[in-house]
Formats: C-alpha cells, sequence, structure tokens
C-alpha cells in the first residue's frame, strides 16, 4: 500500500520523461553513430574522436549546465500562471546561452595545442585537430537550442524538443553516410565528414525547435517578439547565481569521465578506443537517467510553486524509485552482454586491424562491466540533483559534486589506472566510487532540505 503512493505517479513521471530521455539519447545516439561508422576507418580514427570529443564534452557539460537554471523558473512561473515571468526567464536565458555557446567555442578552438601538452598518441593527435576545429563551431547552436530545451521543458512540453532532436539526428547520419565514405558523389572525408555532419545537424535542430514553439499557442507568445538585448540585470543576476553552480556540477562530473579518456591516451591508443565504446554505452543508458532529472526538476519546480512540499516529497521519491529499477535493468543488460556489446564497434572482417581490434574489444568488455555496477549510483545521484534544482538549491550540491569526483574519485583513477596496477579497469574503479559517494551525499542533501522545508510550514499553521 505504501508502495503505491510512489508507483501511482510512474505513469506521469514517464509521459514527462520519456521525450527528453529521447531527446537525450538523441544528442548521444549523434555520438554513436559518429564512433560506429568511424570505428569502420580503424582504432586511430575512433581515438581521434574520443579525444576530440573529450573537449567538447567539457564545453558542452558547461553549456547544458548552465542552461538548466531556465526550466526550474519556467515551471514556478508556470506554476503560478505569471506570463511575464515566464517570458523574461526565457529570453534572459536565451541571451546568456547564446552567449556562452559563443565562448566555450572559443575556448575549445584555443585549447587544441594542449592535446600536444597531454602525452596522447601523435597520429591521434593529428586527426583529432581538424575534427574539433568543426565540432567546437557546433557549440553556438547545441547551447542556444539548449536554452529553448530548458524554456520548453520549463513549461512541461517535452515533446518538442524530442522532435527537433530526431530530425537533427537523421540529418547527421544521412550527412555522415555520404560525407565520411564519399557517397553519391560526395568526397571520402573521413572523420572531418563525421564533423560535418554534427554541425550541419545543429544548426537544423536549434531552427526546427524554434519553429515548432512558434507554431503551438501555448509557447509562441514566448518565442516570438523577444527584445534580446533589453536586458533586467536582477534576471540576469537570478539566472547566472543559478546557472553558474549547476553549470560547475555537471563540469565536475563530466570532467571525471574526461579525465579518463586522457588517463587512457596514456596507456596507448587501444586503451582509449576502448574507454570511448564503454562511455559511449554507458552514456547512453545517463540519458534516460536525465530525462528522469530533467522530469524530477519540472515536478519540484512545480510543487515549490504551490508551496505543496508533502506532495513534492512524495513525487521525487516517486522518480528516486523509477531511476533505480531502470538502472537495475541497464546494469543487468550491460553484465549480460558485456564481451557482444564492444562487437558493434569495430569491422571484425578487418585483417589488417585484428590485432588491435581484438585488445579493444577484451579491454571495452571489462569496463562494461564497471559500467553495469555503477548504473544504480549514476542514476540516483542525476535524478535527486534535478530534484534539488526544482528546489533552486545549488551552492551546496556543487561542493557535494566537487568531493565526490575530485576528492574522492579521481585520485582512485590515478592510483589504479596505471598500466601496473588495474589499468583501464582501475580508471573505471575511481568513477564507481565518485558516482556513489555523489549519491548518498546529494540524497542526504535532499532528505534534509525538504524535512526542513514541511517542518517550517506545518510548524506555522
Amino acid at each position: 500500500m505504501v508502495l503505491s503512493n510512489y508507483t501511482k505517479e510512474f505513469k506521469y513521471n514517464w509521459q514527462l520523461a520519456s521525450p527528453v530521455m529521447l531527446g537525450m539519447l538523441g544528442h548521444t545516439f549523434v555520438s554513436f553513430v559518429d564512433n560506429i561508422m568511424v570505428g569502420q576507418l580503424g582504432t586511430a580514427e575512433l581515438a581521434a574522436v574520443s579525444l576530440g570529443n573529450s573537449f567538447m564534452f567539457i564545453a558542452m557539460s558547461l553549456g547544458i549546465g548552465f542552461s538548466t537554471a531556465i526550466t526550474p523558473l519556467v515551471a514556478e512561473a508556470d506554476a503560478e500562471n505569471n506570463f511575464a515571468s515566464g517570458k523574461s526567464a526565457f529570453k534572459h536565458g536565451l541571451f546568456l546561452c547564446t552567449a556562452l555557446g559563443i565562448l566555450l567555442f572559443l575556448m575549445v578552438f584555443f585549447a587544441k595545442p594542449l592535446m600536444y601538452l597531454m602525452k596522447q598518441p601523435a597520429e591521434v593527435v593529428e586527426l583529432a585537430i581538424p575534427y574539433l576545429d568543426l565540432v567546437a563551431f557546433s557549440l553556438i547552436p547545441l547551447v542556444s537550442f539548449q536554452a529553448f530545451k530548458q524554456f520548453s521543458d520549463g513549461l512541461s512540453m517535452t515533446r518538442y524538443p524530442m522532435y527537433a532532436t530526431l530530425v537533427a539526428n537523421i540529418v547527421n547520419v544521412a550527412l555522415n553516410y555520404v560525407l565520411i565514405f564519399g557517397k553519391l558523389g560526395f568526397p571520402q572525408m573521413g572523420i572531418v565528414g563525421a564533423a560535418y555532419g554534427t554541425l550541419i545537424s545543429r544548426f537544423v535542430m536549434v531552427g526546427f525547435l524554434w519553429w515548432l514553439l512558434k507554431g503551438h499557442e501555448k509557447s509562441k507568445a514566448y518565442v516570438t517578439q523577444i527584445k534580446l538585448f533589453v536586458l533586467n540585470s536582477n534576471m540576469v543576476k537570478k539566472i547566472m547565481s543559478l546557472g553558474s553552480p549547476s553549470a560547475m556540477q555537471m563540469f565536475f562530473e563530466v570532467a571525471i569521465f574526461t579525465a579518463a579518456i586522457w588517463l587512457s591516451g596514456l596507456l596507448g591508443k587501444n586503451a582509449q578506443a576502448a574507454n570511448q565504446i564503454a562511455l559511449n554505452l554507458s552514456s547512453m543508458t545517463f540519458m534516460v537517467a536525465m530525462g528522469l532529472s530533467v522530469a524530477s526538476m519540472i515536478r519540484v519546480g512545480n510543487q515549490k510553486g504551490l508551496q505543496n512540499y508533502l506532495e513534492l516529497r512524495r513525487i521525487a521519491f516517486s522518480l528516486f524509485l523509477m531511476g533505480a529499477l531502470f538502472a537495475i535493468c541497464f546494469g543487468l543488460l550491460f553484465f549480460a552482454f558485456h564481451t557482444e556489446l564492444p562487437k558493434l564497434y569495430l569491422d571484425q572482417n578487418d585483417m589488417l586491424n585484428a590485432i588491435d581490434n581484438t585488445e579493444v574489444m577484451a579491454i571495452a568488455s571489462k569496463l562494461l562491466i564497471a559500467a553495469a555496477i555503477f548504473q544504480v549510483s549514476d542514476s540516483i545521484q542525476v535524478v535527486v540533483l534535478g530534484a534539488l534544482r526544482g528546489l533552486q538549491d545549488v551552492k551546496i550540491p556543487t561542493i557535494i559534486t566537487f568531493i565526490s569526483y575530485w576528492v574522492v574519485g579521481f585520485p582512485i583513477s590515478i592510483y589504479f589506472g596505471k598500466s601496473d596496477s588495474l589499468g583501464s579497469f582501475g580508471i573505471w574503479l575511481g568513477l564507481l566510487a565518485g558516482l556513489s559517494t555523489a549519491a548518498i551525499l546529494l540524497y542526504i542533501r535532499f532528505n534534509y532540505l525538504t524535512k526542513k522545508l514541511i517542518d517550517a510550514k506545518h510548524g506555522t499553521s
């Protein structure tokens, strides 16, 4: 009977979260398609995409993390029927996200020489630099898209960003096919072709989402007649104060996974290619948890606007339970197929690279066992983080994420990740430790805050 208080929310949670999941999976699917298509060219090319994307992951984490400030503000305004406040949050969010996208592009563009200083395989760096030039520019449309997406999520219109991402995926797959391999009269461009596919598809994505929102009665007034350069300093400060810690939270987590890519590079191109396979697969399951995290942010934001804290806590716990159940299923899936899944990424008929490919698959299959184990902690930490963002509590969670990943997780990755220790598997033990610490500490924070809100409200009534 007690369990049904939570499971009865599953249907609505799923209605909100599933489009977000599909949209987020769409982002990852772009990378999945790139990896599979590029993997056919060889392990050096796959490692180059991994190295190039490691810079992108850091920049994207800052952009996506910052944009999450828009959702709880719009959700709270929507619950209060305050159109002016909702439009202001969106307009200022769009301006700040676009400016951040330009800044992140410039940072990545000028950070390329760092690759030479990081002791990465030379052939991998030579391939990664031209790839990164183009993909870095795609940060501008990507972070602008995030502003539209987070606004749309805040209005509980989670399907539209999903549609835009699906269209972008179709464009990306088609362009990848013709540009990587030189089909239909196009030149054969290799991994640079994959970069063009990503860049063009992201411009399509932001344009298509704006067109969809402009055509819907609920969102039309928000996304038209925007005086983008007429800014209110109070709203800029509010979004900055929410968005900056959220960006750092996502940065701390993504940066440790990026550090895993670089640490793998020290072990050689095959270890780096194997790390990319395991990372790509586990990031797809993470996007399901991200969908629930956004649903958590929306629903908690709505209940905060209504000041209904008992209901807020019950709904949040239903989302935590859902996340844990999904994660257990994914963990079992990874464990059962840890030797089969890496085979998707490499050409097993390529006799020239047969030795490299065999080594990559052996390493990747071990990493998937580590990924199977951390599914639950990864899911819980991100769904609880969404609930805390819905409460607009961002500063303490930022400190928690830093401690979890960089005080606990990273030292373990370095210590056990050496070639004379556990190698690649040791790097992933650090990831497991960091995620588990974050899950426990963030849950304690949410539990404390919601009990405090309930006690304060009922104490004054």
